[in-house]
């Protein structure tokens, strides 16, 4: 049998998703609970695989086991035995040629970020942070030049495994909630480091260093080193992984602060 799980979690406590000789990441933690709760070893398969600090409200995985167990019981069972910083939100049995990776049709990214003089301490390591005023009106031009299909090798981590880097973005959008910008991606795909890499030349674009027309500019170039730094992980949010309704796949949470935006 497939179960599709639906995770949320903090990654402040993991060294990122993929498994380690550490045992100290999202999957190792995952595995080690339902291997417990299923008397066997159970391997798991994700939809996207996130950075050491990356956190998610919506990541979905797929496994395989041959135990049958309630759907409650791989929700209530795992959520028993993993760390505080994990939590299953659904369980859904799914055919066997479903794939968490390969059958999600797009992927969805929020970047909060605080944009106030003092830093954050509630909310460390849970949101990014700039200290000076950014230009709302700048940065919302800017993320518009992004749209569509591009070479976004500007944007590229140096380490990046993709095979192209040709990706087309299907929403790129900034809001404000009080202190907060929201930053919001939608791909079918994204290359390594894309999301914070793109925040970091928009901020660039906020606080005046270049205008919005900058970003035309660096996808033509699609030169890494002439956009801005990586800006930190601590404020990104795997918020969504779409698949078709043919899967019958439960409704995915709602990303942090969409009760705020009436969305």
């Amino acid at each position: 049998m497939r179960i599709a799980l639906c995770l949320e979690y903090d990654g402040s406590a993991f060294h990122g998703w993929q498994s380690q000789t550490s045992g100290d990441t999202v999957q190792d933690a995952l595995q080690a609970a339902l291997s417990q709760l299923a008397g066997l070893p159970v391997n798991v398969v994700c939809a996207g695989r996130t950075d050491a600090g990356v956190h998610a409200t919506a990541q979905v995985v797929h496994f395989d086991c041959t135990v049958s167990r309630p759907l409650s019981a791989w929700v209530r069972g795992a959520n028993a035995l993993l760390p505080d910083a994990v939590a299953v939100r659904w369980a859904h049995a799914v055919p066997d040629d479903f794939h968490a990776r390969f059958s999600a049709r797009g992927r969805r990214y929020r970047y909060v970020l605080l944009n106030r003089p003092q830093r954050p301490a509630l909310a460390q390591r849970r949101v990014g942070w700039y200290h000076a005023p950014l230009d709302l009106a700048a940065m919302q031009s800017a993320a518009a030049l992004l749209l569509g299909e591009h070479d976004f090798s500007a944007f590229r981590a140096a380490e990046c495994q993709a095979k192209s880097p040709i990706k087309a973005l299907r929403e790129a959008r900034v809001r404000q909630i009080g202190d907060y910008l929201l930053f919001d991606f939608e791909a079918s795909a994204f290359l390594h480091h894309m999301v914070r890499n793109m925040v970091g030349s928009l901020v660039h674009v906020g606080k005046g260093c270049h205008p919005p027309a900058w970003i035309d500019e660096l996808l033509a170039m699609r030169d890494r080193r002439r956009a801005a730094p990586t800006f930190a992980a601590a404020g990104l949010y795997l918020s969504g992984v779409g698949y078709e309704a043919q899967w019958g796949l439960p409704a995915q949470p709602a990303p942090i602060f969409d009760d705020f935006l009436g969305s």
